[in-house]
């Protein structure tokens, strides 16, 4: 089945910029999830899609040409308070302007590490990194080296890096030490570790994917590693500060040896961190994991103003009853539209657009730009708090429109 619906004769939106960067950008954007045929898919080429930002302010996005959007997805769930908050834009701009960077560790560096030592459960020292990908590959490092062995359990997305990819360009060797085990299953965990245990330095879990994990699949996982003697990762780059503000370990009350952060932490400004027991973590000195921009301030000051956010609101609790509302509002519109062949699915601080046809999902979420909505295909939906009322009505108001432009399009029929 196609879709067809209406598009605005004369319509160029961000083409112009669409086309700039294609001629200096590989793909059109440095991050892979915002090329547009990430975006939208097999409607990449409708000129219409806004594909640039001119600027960002609550839950709304201004594209170049002056159009606003509502948008669903807060970069990428980098962004919980809401964009351009006002707390967080002055400490990083106060930050910045007592200089953001020298040959000494800034002061922040310590008082935002004594901060997550409070917050994790897990932590009793910490590195600073820039990126999850970067946290990530140091949290596996650090688990070889304190265990002298090589192989990893892993289940999850992890970023791009070489130790965790089969993407052209990395060597089939590089994977021989990564087994990869499904979200949720115990059994596949715990065969994986007896086949392995001997070598195991770390098994290293997500434990938010389509859902949040059961809690016996992440006691089986500290079981295997108490057994083996190896490090247990948890990657909360995405779920840190949003389920709870010390992760699904503090709501699970499951504890790793070593947690990865970033994201919602910093409210998108760019720092990771790497925490856990002291005794792996020193292993740092032992090993070597440094970047010059590791503890560069504005980001320090970034998640330092995000704490005090989570001091005096509770936000974790204000991003799941946007995202409810969120999955609410536009599961309910496409329960009425069963022609759209989409539904939602999973939790509602972290939710999904799900369609069996590709075609269908592209089309919602062309539809929904089309009317000022910024859908993810796919996963994930984010709320925060800055979806308020006004956002939610408005998106409620576009919805009937929208899934009436995704008429079924004629059936091709053979001659």
């Amino acid at each position: 089945m196609t879709f067809a619906f209406p598009f605005e004769p004369g319509d160029t939106g961000d083409d112009h910029w669409r086309a700039r960067a294609a001629g200096v950008i590989p793909g059109g954007s440095s991050t892979g999830s915002k090329r547009p045929d990430a975006l939208y898919g097999s409607r990449a080429t409708d000129a219409a899609m806004p594909t640039h930002y001119e600027r960002a302010e609550g839950c709304m996005l201004w594209a170049p040409d002056g159009r606003r959007f509502i948008d669903c997805s807060m970069a990428l769930g980098a962004v919980g308070i809401g964009y351009a908050d006002p707390a967080i834009t002055q400490a990083v701009q106060s930050a910045a302007a007592m200089g953001n960077v020298t040959g000494l560790p800034h002061r922040l560096e310590v008082e935002v590490a004594e901060r997550l030592v409070d917050l994790i459960p897990c932590a009793e020292e910490m590195r600073f990194l820039r990126t999850g990908a970067e946290a990530t590959a140091a949290a596996v490092r650090l688990a070889r080296t304190a265990t002298g062995k090589s192989h990893v359990i892993a289940c999850g997305y992890f970023g791009w890096l070489d130790w965790c990819s089969d993407a052209a360009g990395v060597p089939d060797a590089v994977q021989a030490d990564v087994t990869w085990v499904p979200f949720d299953d115990s059994r596949a965990l715990d065969e994986a570790a007896a086949l392995h245990g001997a070598h195991l330095a770390a098994i290293i879990l997500e434990p938010l994917v389509h859902d949040i994990a059961s809690s016996a699949w992440l006691r089986a996982a500290r079981l295997a590693c108490d057994r083996s003697g190896a490090v247990l990762i948890f990657d909360e780059i995405k779920t840190a500060f949003r389920v709870r503000t010390g992760g699904v370990q503090e709501l699970l009350d499951i504890v790793p040896d070593l947690t990865t952060l970033g994201k919602a932490m910093a409210n998108g400004y760019p720092v990771a961190a790497v925490v856990g027991r002291a005794n792996i973590m020193e292993q740092a000195t032992a090993t070597w994991i440094s970047s010059t921009a590791a503890a560069e301030s504005t980001g320090l000051a970034a998640v330092l103003a995000v704490c005090a956010w989570h001091d005096r609101v509770d936000v974790p609790e204000r991003m799941a009853q946007a995202g409810g509302t969120l999955q609410e509002i536009i599961g309910s519109a496409l329960a009425d539209a069963p022609w759209v062949e989409v539904q939602v699915k999973g939790p509602p601080i972290m939710w999904r657009l799900h369609a069996e046809l590709p075609d269908a999902l592209d089309a919602l979420v062309a539809a929904a730009a089309h009317a000022g909505v910024l859908l993810k295909r796919g996963a994930y939906q984010f709320g925060a708090v800055a979806h308020d009322q006004r956002a939610f009505d408005a998106i409620a108001q576009a919805m009937p429109a929208v899934m009436q432009s995704l008429t079924p399009g004629p059936r091709r029929t053979d001659a």
